[in-house]
């Protein structure tokens, strides 16, 4: 069986997401989903992995259903195993219902121009929706025009705005618990934002010395919620403790061009994963000591950078929150070594990867960690 599995699909890929498993799941992911952008028909498509229900391998992604979209896809998360939140380039958010029992997708719930430039009533106007992140029922989106919006499932109107959140773009968010929020910006900020407090004006501002860097990702670590992951423009990983300092506690050298995701693996938090506008996708591994690794890793063409390193065995907050490059261990490996175009999404879930490219072709590793 072959480690990554490749489908051409004839569409620049923007977005892809693993569907959530049930909470008692023990099999991995089997259903993806995908988005486009710079199309003319851009599409939301569901893919199914893995295995039929024969136990019949299914040697490439097979669609399962699509719909068009209006704008680009420009972020994507499930809400629950048959919702899916979109972010579109229009300004509109939109809610997609897969139906399951005959394998359709629909439009469950939209926004109108969430996100605006100058009045939400024109025509014209809309400012992308850049980010959104899902807490089921609860729905996040971020934009172009700065303006923050808490959204409920099955809820008209938006249950909170804040309208001036930011005087430029912002990127990305994410929830650091049910009520906080963290956004990130075109000058190299991270803001946080608490839901319970009535004012519009974020509690925390963290920023990037020097040249302000555009950040267009970030990730919180699933267990230690004050660790957070940042990529921008600039292509380098940065790892906050927002307990502590208005700085990030580590930069690492990464990406040679726009890092345009990041990701805590969600149950192995030791690994992360970034890809980039320069074709590459990394996979960064604190999770063991590379003297005790067997060689045959080196095989298989991948190219593998090891981070000095000793010996001691560190716990996992150290692995991330370490200042001290001597005392820690990291390895980094390029999973796709001769990728040229930009690596625009990925997601991680169990022992399966998925990534979409400008290339229009779809990638599945289900032996993320063999």
């Amino acid at each position: 069986m072959e480690e990554v599995s490749a489908r051409f699909v004839a569409q620049k890929i923007s977005k892809a997401r693993w569907r959530p498993l049930p909470a008692a799941a023990l099999q991995p992911p089997d259903v993806f989903a995908t988005g486009s952008w710079d199309n003319e028909d851009n599409r939301l498509a569901l893919w199914a992995v893995g295995e039929l229900g024969s136990g019949e391998y299914l040697g490439e992604p097979q669609l399962l259903c699509d719909i068009g979209h209006d704008g680009d896809v420009m972020d994507m998360q499930f809400l629950d195993q048959e919702r899916i939140v979109v972010a579109s380039s229009t300004g509109s958010v939109t809610v997609f219902r897969h139906r399951q029992n005959n394998q359709t997708l629909s439009v469950n719930q939209r926004w109108e121009k969430a996100h605006y430039h100058v009045d939400q009533d024109t025509s014209c106007g809309g400012a992308a929706c850049t980010g959104v992140i899902c807490n089921n029922p609860e729905i996040v989106t971020v934009g172009e025009d700065g303006r923050i919006n808490l959204f409920r499932a099955d809820q008209k109107d938006a249950v909170r705005t804040i309208d001036n959140a930011d005087s430029s773009t912002l990127h990305a968010v994410t929830f650091l618990r049910t009520t906080e929020i963290l956004t990130v910006n075109s000058i190299g900020q991270l803001k946080i934002w608490d839901f319970r407090q009535q004012r519009n004006e974020p509690s925390q501002i963290f920023s990037l010395t020097g040249e302000r860097v555009p950040l267009h990702c970030v990730d919180r670590h699933p267990n230690q919620q004050h660790i957070v992951a940042t990529g921008g423009q600039d292509g380098m990983l940065s790892i906050w403790d927002i307990r502590q300092g208005t700085m990030p506690v580590s930069l690492l050298n990464a990406h040679e061009a726009e890092m345009w995701e990041v990701h805590f693996h969600p149950s192995n938090p030791d690994h992360l994963f970034t890809c980039s506008e320069d074709g590459s996708l990394w996979h960064w591994d604190t999770s063991t000591d590379i003297s005790e690794k067997p060689s045959f890793l080196h095989q298989g063409g991948r190219s593998t950078t090891y981070l000095s390193h000793n010996t001691i065995n560190q716990s996992v907050v150290c692995a991330w929150l370490n200042n001290d490059p001597t005392k820690d261990r990291m390895e980094i490996t390029n999973l796709i070594p001769n990728q040229t175009l930009s690596v625009n999404s990925l997601d991680v879930l169990g022992p399966c990867l998925v990534y979409g490219t400008d290339a229009e072709a779809i990638y599945v590793n289900r032996q993320l960690f063999a």
